[in-house]
């Protein structure tokens, strides 16, 4: 048996991924606003095309991004009142306009930018955004005698059009709306319909479209083809956007940001501090020194491999601090998760600095921070994002460190991390890497953080880890790992009474954390974990699985 992995594709969006011992550096945003940040035109060289998603609010716009990646098209998010002056630098070879809430002839509703219209590039308007074509650019919208929610069937009308090049006359697509085109703008033509939709689809001779359904995600199974027909057809993309093509951009974007000067990095053994510490050495060589601090919050025998891999393996220069006893004399007492948090993101600083002090100078700090990071932070200017939760790979450096950020995979998804890890030469052991939390197991485990529970919490999750790998699944889950709870409860073990921990069981399917869906793990293996964690773990007494889904809970319980 294997995991069920079909409700994946359609609830996907990021969390922060692998949080990196790097990302406890605290957020301090009025610091962030002091630091130069790449312009556009420095992102990437001048072969690379781009294409400007405009989200006006839609929970989906990550997921256009995603799947405009996939086709090796280059994107980037923006909000809908960002002027041209930020978009222009890209350089872009179309726009697409996402869904939102709300209807397009509702008082102060967004708009679409002019620039969107006067660049005479090709449009892509998706739900709300082909809604504010047609209120745009003069036809009319109007609310729906019934919502359309769901499947449905579109038919092709008889128009010759390359949005469809391919592709069969009826395809199942994903509805979500309440609004309609009653009246499509001059010049434009219906390229296709639903029975609930006459105009589901519409488009004009200059590239201008308009989708009523979603074509980005899984339920619609022709919808990355169609967004690949709008990219390559025509937008006139062919795709170079490719983790060869991003390793040599980046490493001389590197060389030209640095310098002369030198680099400090914080390494936590995970797949972005591997990609971004790899990627900087190559770049800039000796130049860089990392450091890896060990909170004494990492899962069992971590600290070895993180020293076997850097140092000796890649022979980079590199400082291995051991600050076990300073973290959990600070979170003595410590019951509340954004205060664990905040004592570790602190205290890592304080430890980072300390040893930064001791290298001299130092002018850069390289950072591990993805593109799902900066979205959920709410950081990447949208003004309708939501931050979820603190992400301490996300902001300013601490006020008295006077570094300049080095970012190079600011701009990716997680699963591009993993394709420039392998174009570096990273094994796949690294590459793969579940994400593990910066705060480590103290998030792992709810209340007080102490030795006991520590060890508690790094066996079980050690067992979890070994069989989720005996049964080949390790690649297909996002993440998997054990939770020490505050509960005890009853148990018999021999011939006598226990009261014992309770651990809960997590394992979920996602492809960047935004969303994710617990897995629908083979029963026999949960009973093998759960039979080893009470018979090798001699304070617990009790296995549940956690099977709620993101949202509304999120992966990690703290």
């Amino acid at each position: 048996m294997t995991v069920d992995n079909s409700k994946q594709d359609s609830h996907r969006v990021a969390v922060s991924g692998d949080v990196e011992v790097s990302t406890y550096l605290e957020i301090a945003e009025e610091r962030r606003g002091e630091q130069p940040q790449a312009e556009p035109e420095e992102r990437f060289g001048a072969e690379r095309e781009a294409v400007v998603i405009v989200d006006f609010g839609s929970q989906y716009s990550w997921l256009i991004a995603r799947r405009v990646r996939e086709c090796r098209v280059y994107c980037e998010i923006v909000p809908h009142d960002a002027p041209w002056e930020n978009v222009a630098p890209l350089e872009p070879k179309g726009f697409i306009l996402s869904g939102g809430p709300g209807s397009v002839y509702e008082p102060e509703r967004p708009q679409a930018p002019a620039y969107v219209y006067e660049q005479r590039l090709p449009v892509l308007g998706i739900c709300y955004g082909m809604q504010l074509i047609a209120h745009q650019l003069g036809g009319k919208v109007a609310r729906g005698t019934k919502h359309e929610y769901g499947l449905a069937v579109l038919h092709q009308n008889s128009v010759d059009t390359p949005l469809f090049a391919g592709l069969p006359s009826e395809m199942p697509v994903w509805m979500s709306h309440g609004d309609r085109i009653e009246e499509m703008p001059p010049g434009f033509t219906s390229l296709a319909y639903t029975d609930n939709s006459p105009i589901a689809a519409m488009g004009n001779e200059q590239g201008v479209i308009g989708l009523q359904f979603h074509p980005e995600v899984a339920h619609t199974p022709q919808g990355k083809n169609i967004l690949q027909n709008f990219l390559y057809n025509i937008c006139g993309c062919s795709g170079t956007w490719t983790p060869g093509s991003f390793v040599a951009e980046s490493i001389e974007r590197i060389r030209e940001q640095v310098g002369e000067g030198k680099v400090i990095c914080a390494l936590s053994g995970g797949v972005d501090s591997a990609v971004v510490a790899t990627l900087m050495h190559r770049a800039v060589g000796d130049q860089l020194t990392c450091i890896f601090v060990d909170t004494g919050l990492l899962r069992r025998e971590e600290g070895e491999r993180i020293n076997n891999t850097f140092q000796k393996n890649m022979r980079m220069n590199f400082i291995h601090v051991d600050a076990s006893d300073r973290f959990l004399e600070k979170l003595k007492g410590v019951i509340d998760p954004e205060e664990k948090r905040h004592i570790i993101g602190e205290e890592f600083v304080k430890v980072f600095e300390e040893e930064a002090a001791k290298i001299g100078r130092v002018d850069f700090l390289a950072q591990g921070t993805l593109y799902p990071d900066v979205i959920e932070s709410a950081l990447s200017g949208s003004r309708v994002a939501a931050t979820i939760k603190t992400h301490h790979n996300v902001g300013g450096l601490p006020s008295v460190m006077k570094l300049s950020l080095v970012e190079p995979l600011r701009y990716l998804f997680k699963d591009e991390v993993r394709e420039v890890g392998l174009e570096l030469g990273l094994p796949e052991e690294m590459v793969y890497r579940q994400p593990f939390p910066g705060p480590g197991l103290a998030i792992r485990i709810i209340g007080e953080v102490t030795r006991e529970r520590l060890e508690i919490v790094r066996g079980a999750d050690w067992i979890v880890m070994s069989e989720i790998k005996n049964a080949g699944l390790y690649r297909q889950l996002w993440q998997s790992f054990a939770v020490l709870t505050p509960v005890q409860s009853v148990g018999v073990m021999g011939d006598s009474r226990t009261y014992g921990y309770m651990v809960a069981l997590r394992a979920v399917t996602s492809e960047d954390a935004m969303t994710a869906d617990w897995a629908r793990l083979p029963y026999e293996l949960l009973a093998r974990i759960s039979n080893r964690i009470v018979n090798e773990v001699p304070e617990v007494n009790r296995v549940v699985y956690d099977i709620s889904s993101k949202p509304p809970s999120t992966i990690e319980w703290e």
